[in-house]
């Protein structure tokens, strides 16, 4: 056994005069000191170390770790190389489908479509010049017009999911030949509509470009009218396929606007609702983000709209009155779809929502045309009228 005192050693060496100190003394310092027994025991044997592999696998082991070395190093080059900006070659292979992203082609063909509608709907003889002519200068304005928002809203666009991957945030394409494109539209597309079609029609595809890009997009960043401005674009398509048929603006021309704006508020609020946390981070200003419950309320609201638009269409003598019952079933179902958006707020009726909104616009177009007024009845009505003016006439003169 080994006692050990709880003091320190240089306190506890003394010279040799404390050697000599009365024992009473010592014995009052030892009786102060906590004492502390250890027990020693034997020592274990240290272990015999283990036996180092055979020369035969060091070599497979250092190429091993070459390796791992080697592809730690290769995924550190490639991670650090997509970090740094480069500059990116621009194939002609690849320029139509960068150009097609540009113009969002999509958004044109719907565009083309409600301006076609609009056309068709129009109470003359179809003219198949004119026809494609309009649809070319709609398209032509509305690539245009895309162009140029996407051009605006590159540092908006980068901080969004949705839009990051555009051809301008990726640097894809310049923003020199972004805006050339857009001229290379815009300029023949307005001037076809004005001088192969009629000066109406030119003068409101003008107007849509500069609602669009010099309102409608600088708006999303400052109010939520910009919902109600994006609408007003969205109407005037059908608007200027009709201008397009008849040189005038008629009540059937406001009739297919108003359903075109008010289709586009469950549409696009429904798919706002999913993406909140996108436009929060674009720093856009929706009404999904700002008034969630103005979001909802306006959409359900607008699809009730749609009922006494289509009830209306057969009074201002564009469709017959059947187009009002067979447009019922689906003017409900969305109307029902709205409720359960407004009544929800959950992404699932959002999305259910807008996806009966992208079958419900072409059927409900597609209904209303079959159950268009024929034009002999119409030109019969003229002519009747036409004989009951000059009977009057005849009767007044002597």
């Amino acid at each position: 056994y080994v006692t050990l005192h709880n003091r320190d050693l240089s306190q506890r060496v003394k010279p040799k005069s404390d050697s000599l100190a009365p024992p009473f003394h010592e014995s009052r310092q030892v009786g102060r000191e906590k004492t502390v027994i250890h027990r020693i025991g034997p020592v274990s044997p240290a272990p015999a170390p283990l036996p180092e592999a055979g020369p035969r696998n060091e070599p497979e082991e250092a190429a091993a770790a070459a390796g791992l070395e080697g592809s730690g190093a290769s995924l550190g080059a490639a991670s650090k190389e997509d970090r740094q900006w480069k500059e990116m070659k621009l194939q002609l292979d690849d320029l139509p489908g960068i150009l097609a992203r540009l113009s969002k082609i999509k958004l044109t063909a719907l565009v083309v479509s409600t301006a076609s509608a609009g056309f068709a709907m129009a109470p003359v003889p179809f003219d198949l010049t004119c026809f494609l002519l309009a649809s070319l200068g709609t398209g032509l304005a509305s690539c245009a017009a895309n162009s140029i928002n996407q051009f605006f809203e590159v540092p908006f666009d980068s901080n969004m999911n949705r839009t990051k991957n555009r051809p301008l945030v990726r640097g894809q394409i310049s923003p020199l030949l972004a805006v050339c494109f857009a001229a290379a539209c815009g300029v023949p597309g307005i001037a076809l509509l004005t001088l192969a079609v009629n000066p109406l029609t030119g003068a409101l595809g003008a107007f849509n470009i500069f609602l669009y890009t010099c309102c409608y997009t600088p708006l999303k960043r400052l109010s939520i009218a910009n919902t109600w401005v994006g609408a007003v674009v969205g109407a005037v398509p059908p608007v200027m396929g009709w201008t397009a048929a008849t040189g005038s603006l008629d009540a059937g021309a406001i009739l297919l606007g108003g359903i075109l704006y008010s289709w586009q508020f469950p549409h696009f609020n429904a798919l706002s609702w999913g993406l909140r946390e996108d436009y929060s981070r674009g720093g856009y200003c929706m009404m999904s983000v700002t008034h969630p419950a103005l979001c909802r309320r306006v959409a359900l609201r607008h699809c009730l709209a749609l009922l006494g638009l289509c009830a209306a269409a057969p009074a201002l003598d564009v469709t017959t009155w059947t187009f009002p019952v067979i447009s019922l079933p689906i003017n409900l179902y969305i109307s029902y779809l709205g409720f359960r958006f407004y009544r929800d707020a959950d992404r699932s009726s959002s999305r259910r929502l807008f996806f009966c909104s992208l079958w419900h616009l072409p059927l409900l177009l597609l209904v209303m045309f079959t159950c268009k007024k024929p034009l002999l009845e119409k030109e019969e009505k003229g002519d009747l009228l036409a004989g009951n003016h000059g009977r009057a006439v005849e009767i007044r003169l002597p």
